[in-house]
């Protein structure tokens, strides 16, 4: 296998919870690239990690805690982290089942963290970490480029209509329309915007954005938060520490329910007016996004180490040990198996039962989500700099070498085509 070995990037202690101490940095995927974390070290020194950040939004869309303001319906949910508000991770086509050609690529300047999202017209939208969220036609051509003040970790979703939604780490939620025009930002919390360290980074707005079957938009900050499809607030639910995780939503018996994991070490479970049904407390941060299962049984990996299985009651079904920390999120096949990469640099194929079928190893750490096509292949990506793709039996087909780390997952579009983003700042085509 034509790979190649990398230094080991540095880990934090992997929790932040009661008696634990502060590693090596200590968050921001503990750096590479051009990634921050100041207390810990890991600076990028060509650029401000929170630099002075926008004020508070236009207070005609401030909105209020609580559900008390008018219900206001938005444009229909279309893409998303993970393809849908449940975040199962499925492509949107069939991945080739030998080595793929780059078709094209485009320089967009600065890390990608958030997977690529593809659009109802085939448009893909990506940020970065110059604070750019992009348009890119299928055939490669940049559409539009709209500027945020900060870096964005986000992963777009995209509406219907073509709205875009987007998160940045100058504590907003943004709502771009299909020409690259600003409908509508809202600030989320009231953090210190020259802060540094927990405080500087609670408020981003990087978990997330998820939109609802109505258009309301849900996304993590300093807590969850539901926001009205005009960008009014519609509740806020506090959480004690950073919600770095995208909500997952999940509809069953006429009632939604609202999951995201916080860096308090929670799971938290709310209903739709945002009150709380159940917490779950894990080992550690949970900073992946939760999967949800047909079945209601919900996947989420802890920085403990560990992926969980969690009941719809918010019983812990059962608890699988890695080797590292498991911070992207999960897949769930359409016959159950769930897919997750660890820390350990080895992807898992994981039977519903939490029994193991089988491993594959990389070179490196596994930080980017599974995606599985619809012919059953397997993509993820490795910060060995691979992009690999592997049947449901574990069986390697396939590896290419990208510019650096692949902490994002990649999108496949309905012809087949790959679009892969990573660290070298390059969204790159291969089909």
């Amino acid at each position: 296998m034509n790979t190649r070995w990398w230094p080991a990037i540095w880990l934090a202690a992997a929790c932040s919870g009661p008696g634990m101490s502060p590693g090596p940095c200590g968050k921001d995927t503990d750096c590479k690239g051009t990634r921050i974390c100041i207390t810990g070290a890991c600076v990028d020194p060509s650029t401000r990690p929170h630099g002075p950040r926008s004020g508070p939004t236009d207070p005609t869309l401030a909105g209020t805690d609580g559900d008390g303001g008018v219900a206001v319906s938005g444009p229909r949910p279309f893409a998303m982290l993970g393809g849908d508000a449940a975040h199962r991770g499925r492509g949107g086509g069939p991945a080739p089942l030998k080595t793929p050609k780059e078709i094209w690529r485009v320089a967009l300047g600065a890390p990608v963290t958030g997977a690529p999202t593809i659009g109802p017209d085939g448009t893909i939208y990506v940020a970065g970490h110059d604070g750019g969220l992009r348009a890119i036609a299928p055939d490669g051509t940049v559409r539009w480029t709209f500027a945020m003040s900060e870096r964005s970790w986000s992963t777009p979703a995209v509406a219907e209509d073509g709205t875009v939604y987007v998160g940045s780490d100058d504590d907003h939620l943004y709502a771009i329309d299909a020409t690259g025009a600003l409908r509508w930002k809202l600030r989320v919390g009231t953090c210190d915007p020259k802060g540094f360290g927990p405080e500087g980074s609670r408020c981003d707005a990087d978990g997330g954005p998820v939109i609802g079957a109505d258009g309301t938009v849900y996304l993590g900050g300093d807590g969850i938060h539901a926001v009205w499809a005009n960008g009014t607030l519609r509740w806020r639910f506090a959480t004690g520490e950073h919600v770095a995780s995208a909500p997952a939503l999940v509809a069953g018996a006429g009632a939604l329910t609202i999951l995201a994991g916080s860096q308090d070490d929670g799971l938290y479970a709310l209903a739709a007016d945002g009150t709380k049904r159940w917490e779950l407390r894990a080992g550690g941060d949970l900073d992946a996004a939760p999967a949800v299962a047909e079945d209601g049984t919900v996947y989420i990996g802890c920085d403990d180490d560990a992926l969980y299985a969690v009941a719809p009651d918010g019983a812990v079904r059962w608890k699988l040990i890695t080797g590292g920390d498991v911070r992207g999120p999960a897949a769930v096949a359409a016959d159950g198996t769930i897919y997750v990469g660890s820390y350990d640099k080895q992807l898992y194929a994981i039977a519903p039962d939490g029994q193991i079928k089988w491993r594959l190893a990389t070179a490196d750490k596994i930080h980017a989500g599974p995606v599985v096509a619809t012919n059953g292949v397997v993509l993820v990506g490795s910060q060995d700099d691979h992009l690999y793709a592997v049947d449901a039996a574990g069986v390697l087909l396939w590896h290419v070498l990208a510019g650096a780390d692949l902490d994002a997952t990649p999108a496949i579009a309905s012809d087949g085509t790959i679009y892969l983003a990573g660290d070298d700042g390059v969204l790159r085509a291969l089909r």
